[in-house]
C-alpha cells in the first residue's frame, strides 16, 4: 500500500476544498488545455490574454478560501442575529405559506432554478407551461384580457405602467395622476422614473383625478391604509377625458373583490408575493402586469403564447419578441431584461395546488379574521377608520400608538405605526386564533376568543361574482402525489444545468452550488418583512454590508448600492447616479449618452428611460470601439456629454487594449463612464473596473456571483461607484438605506432589492476567497480559449485580441457556412438539442453568429462533448452541401427530433439513429425535446396568451 500523499494538517483540513468543487477542470486537464492553446504555463497564458495595461498587480483584499461547512457556520452566526417577529405590517408584504411539495420540487430543485430564459422554446416547454399558468392566474384575477410572464416588483411595474400609458394613450398632457392611497414605495419609484421622462407626478384624491388633465392615472386597490373603494365611477370619469387607467391591486384580495377589469381599468398590476412566496426582506417576488388586448404590442416584459410545432402540435413560446430591447434598443418598450420566472412559477403553482376553493378559503380566512378583529375593537369601545377593508384594519389609538406598538414588540409582533393616533394591523395567510387573541389583548386588554361563526365586512357590491381559476390545470392537482408528478412532468421537458452545459455567451451559466443555495430557505432570511425595525435585522444588514465590502474589494469602487433587482435595473441606477451628479454641478444639459454599436440592447433602452439621447459609436473590424469615431463624437457633443456606456471585456469577447484611453477621453469632455458588468466573469482578480477609469458599474450577481438564473429570473444588479457618485445612490422612503442621502428616490420597491438571494453571492465569495476567485477567472479564460482553438478550423472565430486570444467567451461565425450550405445559426441551435445541449447565444451581438461562454465550472470532458457536437454538426452541414441530404429535408432543418417523431412513421433520407443519437455519448444521457421546431410566425399571428380552452384538455391535445 502506498503512503498517503498528505504532508500536513493543512492538507487534511483542506480549506480550499470548495475551489475544486466549483472550478470544473483538474490540474491535469488544465495542463493539457494550456498545451493545446500553445501556452507553457497559466501565468504566460494570462499575460497573452489580459492586457498588461489593465492587469491587476496585487491580490484582492479578501480572506482566503473557506470550506462549505465553515462558511455556512459563519453565515449561521449572522442569521442568529436576526429576530423574526410575527409580521402584521402589510404595505404590500405579508407572511404566507409555500406548500412543501412546491418548495422541495421547484424552489430547491436545480431542474427549475438552473435553467435559462426560454428563448429555445423546444427545450423549455415545462417552464413555459408554468408561466402560462401564472398568466392565467393574473388574467382571471385582474379581469383583463392578457397578462405578462412577470415584472420585477410592484413599484417598478407601476412605473412601467405609467410609461405604457404615455405610449398607448392619445392625451397630450404631461401629467400623471397618483392616488394618495398608494403604497409609499410605489410612489417613490414612480417619481424617480417620471422625472427623466419629463413628466409631472400629481398626487391627490379622487376629486383631483376627476378635475385634472392626465395622460394616465393609477389607483391603489386595496389602499395603503386598508380601505377598499369601488373604483368604477372614478375610472369612468377619468377615462372620459382620455386618461389611461391603472389599478395596483393586492393579488389575494382579488380572489374575493370585483376585478379591476370589471371596473373598467386598462391595466392592473401588483405583487404576487402572497401566493406562497416568502417576504425575504423585500424579494425576489414576481410582479403581475395585466392589460387589454389592444396594448399587447406596447406592454413591457415578456408574454408567453401558444403556437404550433412542425408536427402541428400545440406548443408554447415567448411571443412578440420583436418588442424586446435586444432588438429595438432605445425604442424598446422597457429594459426589463430580467423577469422573475422562478417566483412566477412558485406563485402560479400555489394557485394550481390550492385551486379555486383553496385560494378562496385562504382569502376568506384572512378577511374574516380582520373582520372579527375590527368587531372586537369596536365592542371594546375603540374605533376603526375604515368600515370597508380586506385584510388591514386601521385603528384609532387615541395617542396610545407608541405604548401599544412597544408592547407588541415585546411579545414578538410587528405592527405598523401610521402616526401618533393610528396603528394598522394587516392579517395574512398564517394568522390564526392565537394571533387573534394576542392582538385583541394588545388593544383592549382582553384576549378575545374567536367565534366559530364568520362575519364578513365587505358588502356584496364589492365582491366578485365571476368564476376564477376554472381551467382544468387549477382543478386536478390537489393531492400531493398528483402535484408531485405534475411538477416532475414539467421539469422533464426542460433542459437545465443539471443535465448539461449551457454555453450562453454573456449570460454566464455557471455552477450554483448547493451550499450557496441552502441559506435562502432559512427562516431568518425568508420570513422577515422589508420594513421590519432595523434593530431586529442586524444580522441581515451585517450580511449585506459584508457582501458590499467583498464587492468593493473585487471592483475597486468606493461604494455599492444593493437596491437594483436586475442587471437592467442596475444600468438604470447607474445612469441615475450620473445624471444626479451632473445636476449637482449645475449641468443638467449633459444628456448625450455614447454607446458602442456592440452594446447590449438594454444599454440604449436604459439611456432612453433616463431621458438621454443615444449616439451610437462605431466598432472596428476587430470588434473594438473605433477610437477615431469615439473621439470625433466626444468632441462634437463635449458640452452636453453625459456618459459613455461600455461593456468590458467587450460584447465581442475581447479585452480592448485602449480602455484606459477611452475612459480618459470621456472624462476630458466632462462625461462619466458607465461600465456594463455583464462580462465580469473575465475581470475578477484580473483587473478592477474602478482602476481602469470606470465611474460606475453594475454587477450581475445572477451571472458572475452565482445567483441562479431561475429560468429567466431572479437576478440582482447592484452597482459600484466612485466616491463622487456615492451621494447619489437610491435611498428608500419607508426604510432608509444606510449611507444614502435624503431626497434620493428609489429604483426598486424594497431598500435592498431582492435581499433574500444575497446570501448566495456572499457564500460564493466567502468560500472561494481571494485564492479561489483567481483560479475561477483563470479557468473561465482558459476554457473559452480552448473552445475557440478547437473550433476555429471548423468555424471562424470572429474576434480576438492582440495575441489571438479571446476573453471569457468567443463568437463563431456561421455566415460562411450558411452561404456554403444553406444551414443557418437557427438550424445549428435547434440541432444542438438533439445532442443534449442548449444553444449558445444566437445572433448577438452579431447577426448570423453564435456566442459561446463555457465558464469555469465546466470540465474538459464536458467541453469536449460540446465541441464534438459542433464539429459533427458542421459535418452534417457538408452532407447537405454535397447533396447527400436534401436542403429541405435533413437532420439540421428538421431539428429538434422528439421521441414521438423518431418512433413514428419514418420516410426521411437519414436514419432514426442519425436523428436521435448523432454521437455515441448522446445515448448514455439522452435528453428528448418535448416539441418539434416551433412556428414563431404562427404564434405571433394567432396570439393566444392564456391557458388553452377546456376543449383542448378534453380532446387530449395538451394532456401530455
Amino acid at each position: 500500500m502506498s503512503q498517503p500523499s498528505f504532508q500536513s494538517f493543512a492538507d487534511l483540513f483542506q480549506s480550499s476544498e470548495f475551489i475544486h468543487r466549483h472550478v470544473g477542470i483538474s490540474q491535469d486537464e488544465k495542463e493539457a488545455m494550456l498545451k493545446a492553446v500553445g501556452a507553457d504555463s497559466m501565468a504566460s497564458f494570462i499575460e497573452q490574454t489580459v492586457p498588461a495595461s489593465v492587469r491587476l498587480s496585487k491580490e484582492l483584499d479578501l480572506p482566503l478560501s473557506m470550506t462549505e461547512h465553515d462558511a455556512l457556520a459563519k453565515l449561521r452566526g449572522l442569521a442568529d442575529k436576526i429576530k423574526v417577529n410575527k409580521s402584521y405590517i402589510g404595505l404590500g408584504y405579508y407572511p404566507t405559506r409555500l406548500p412543501a411539495v412546491i418548495a422541495r420540487n421547484v424552489l430547491e430543485n436545480p431542474g427549475w432554478y438552473t435553467a435559462y430564459t426560454p428563448y429555445q422554446a423546444e427545450i423549455a416547454q415545462g417552464r413555459l407551461e408554468a408561466l402560462l399558468n401564472f398568466q392565467q392566474v393574473c388574467i382571471d384575477l385582474s379581469g383583463l384580457e392578457l397578462a405578462g410572464a412577470s415584472l420585477l416588483d410592484e413599484a417598478t411595474a407601476a412605473a412601467e405602467a405609467m410609461a405604457m400609458a404615455k405610449r398607448v394613450g392619445k392625451s397630450k398632457s404631461n401629467q400623471f395622476f397618483v392616488d394618495s392611497r398608494i403604497y409609499p414605495q410605489t410612489l417613490d419609484v414612480i417619481k424617480t422614473r417620471a422625472k427623466y421622462f419629463g413628466w409631472e407626478v400629481v398626487v391627490g384624491d379622487f376629486d383631483v383625478a376627476k378635475n385634472g388633465d392626465f395622460f394616465g392615472a393609477i389607483f391603489q386597490y386595496v389602499g395603503a391604509q386598508g380601505d377598499v373603494v369601488d373604483l368604477t365611477d372614478i375610472i369612468s370619469a377619468v377615462k372620459a377625458k382620455g386618461t389611461q387607467t391603472i389599478v395596483a391591486a393586492d393579488v389575494m384580495s382579488l380572489v374575493l373583490l370585483k376585478s379591476p377589469g370589471s371596473m373598467g381599468a386598462d391595466v392592473a398590476l401588483g405583487n404576487t408575493q402572497r401566493f406562497g412566496v416568502p417576504m425575504g426582506f423585500g424579494g425576489p417576488h414576481a410582479a403581475y402586469f395585466a392589460f387589454k388586448d389592444s396594448a399587447k404590442r406596447s406592454a413591457p416584459g415578456r408574454i408567453i403564447g401558444v403556437s404550433v410545432d412542425a408536427q402541428g402540435k400545440q406548443a408554447l413560446r415567448m411571443a412578440l419578441q420583436t418588442r424586446e430591447q435586444h432588438i429595438r434598443r432605445e425604442k424598446a418598450n422597457s429594459n426589463i431584461c430580467t423577469s422573475q420566472v422562478l417566483l412566477a412559477n412558485l406563485a402560479g403553482m400555489y394557485a394550481v395546488y390550492h385551486g379555486p376553493e383553496g385560494v378562496k378559503r385562504i382569502a376568506t380566512r384572512i378577511h374574516a379574521l380582520a373582520s372579527a378583529f375590527a368587531q372586537a375593537i369596536k365592542q371594546a369601545g375603540m374605533s376603526i377608520v375604515h368600515e370597508q377593508f380586506f385584510d388591514t384594519v386601521l385603528i384609532n389609538t387615541d395617542g396610545q400608538t407608541e405604548q401599544i406598538y412597544q408592547n407588541a414588540l415585546n411579545i414578538g409582533y410587528n405592527l405598523r405605526k401610521v402616526d401618533d393616533n393610528h396603528i394598522a394591523i394587516a392579517f395574512n395567510e398564517t394568522s390564526d386564533a392565537a394571533d387573534f387573541g394576542v392582538l385583541t389583548q394588545l388593544f383592549t386588554g382582553v384576549a378575545a376568543q374567536l367565534s366559530d361563526d364568520i362575519s364578513l365586512s365587505l358588502p356584496a357590491s364589492l365582491l366578485r361574482t365571476d368564476a376564477i381559476l376554472s381551467h382544468p390545470v387549477f382543478n386536478r392537482y390537489h393531492t400531493e402525489h398528483e402535484m408531485l408528478r405534475y411538477l416532475k412532468k414539467l421539469e422533464n421537458k426542460d433542459l437545465a444545468m443539471n443535465h448539461s452545459m449551457i454555453s450562453l455567451g454573456s449570460c454566464t451559466m455557471k455552477l450554483n452550488a448547493t451550499s450557496e443555495m441552502l441559506p435562502i430557505t432559512w427562516n431568518e432570511f425568508t420570513n422577515v418583512h422589508p420594513f421590519a425595525p432595523r434593530e431586529q435585522v442586524g444580522g441581515y444588514i451585517e450580511m449585506i454590508e459584508g457582501l458590499q465590502e467583498q464587492l468593493k474589494a473585487i471592483t475597486g469602487f468606493d461604494a455599492i448600492s444593493m437596491q437594483p433587482n436586475s442587471g437592467a435595473s442596475g444600468e438604470y441606477a447607474g445612469l441615475l447616479a450620473i445624471r444626479r451628479y451632473h445636476e449637482s454641478l449645475g449641468q443638467p444639459n449633459r444628456h448625450i449618452c455614447l454607446i458602442p454599436r456592440s452594446a447590449h440592447g438594454t444599454n440604449p433602452a436604459t439611456a432612453q428611460m433616463m431621458g438621454m439621447e443615444v449616439v451610437v459609436v462605431a466598432t472596428d473590424e476587430r470588434g473594438n470601439v473605433d477610437i477615431a469615431d469615439l473621439t470625433q463624437k466626444a468632441e462634437k457633443y463635449s458640452d452636453n456629454l453625459g456618459a459613455l456606456m461600455i461593456t468590458y471585456p467587450s460584447t465581442h469577447g475581447v479585452f480592448e487594449e485602449g480602455i484606459r484611453d477611452i475612459c480618459d477621453l470621456i472624462h476630458q469632455h466632462g462625461g462619466q463612464v458607465y461600465m456594463d458588468g455583464a462580462n465580469m466573469n473575465a475581470q475578477v482578480s484580473m483587473m478592477q473596473p474602478a482602476d481602469v477609469g470606470a465611474d460606475v458599474l453594475h454587477m450581475n450577481l445572477h451571472k458572475t456571483f452565482c445567483i441562479p438564473h431561475g429560468g429567466g429570473g431572479p437576478g440582482m444588479g447592484p452597482i459600484g461607484m466612485k466616491s463622487h457618485l456615492a451621494p447619489f445612490i437610491a435611498n428608500h422612503v419607508v426604510s432608509a438605506v444606510p449611507n444614502a442621502q435624503d431626497g434620493m428616490s428609489a429604483v426598486s420597491a424594497a431598500p435592498f432589492g431582492s435581499a433574500s438571494i444575497l446570501p448566495i453571492s456572499w457564500m460564493y465569495i466567502t468560500m472561494m476567497g481571494r485564492d479561489g476567485l483567481v483560479q475561477a477567472t483563470e479557468a473561465a479564460l482558459l476554457n473559452a480559449n480552448y473552445t475557440a482553438m478547437k473550433l476555429k478550423d471548423h468555424y471562424p472565430v470572429l474576434y480576438s485580441g492582440e495575441n489571438g486570444r479571446v476573453a471569457h467567451e468567443c463568437i463563431i461565425d456561421i455566415r460562411p457556412l450558411k452561404a456554403e450550405t444553406g444551414i443557418t445559426e437557427v438550424d445549428i441551435a435547434k440541432r444542438l438539442m438533439d445532442y443534449g445541449f442548449h444553444a449558445p447565444t444566437m445572433s448577438f451581438p452579431v447577426a448570423g453568429t453564435l456566442m459561446i461562454e463555457p465558464t469555469e465550472s465546466e470540465s474538459k470532458e464536458e467541453l469536449d462533448r460540446f465541441i464534438s457536437a459542433l464539429i459533427q454538426i458542421k459535418a452534417e452541414a457538408m452532407k447537405v452541401k454535397n447533396g447527400d441530404w436534401p436542403a429541405d429535408n435533413n437532420p439540421l432543418v428538421n431539428a429538434p427530433h422528439t421521441a414521438q417523431v423518431v418512433t413514428g412513421d419514418w420516410d426521411r433520407p437519414y436514419s432514426r439513429e442519425e436523428a436521435a443519437y448523432p454521437l455515441a455519448y448522446v445515448r448514455d444521457n439522452k435528453f428528448w425535446p418535448s416539441a418539434s421546431r416551433i412556428d414563431d410566425v404562427y404564434g405571433d399571428k394567432n396570439l393566444i396568451c392564456s391557458c388553452p380552452d377546456i376543449s383542448s384538455y378534453e380532446n387530449g391535445e395538451i394532456a401530455e
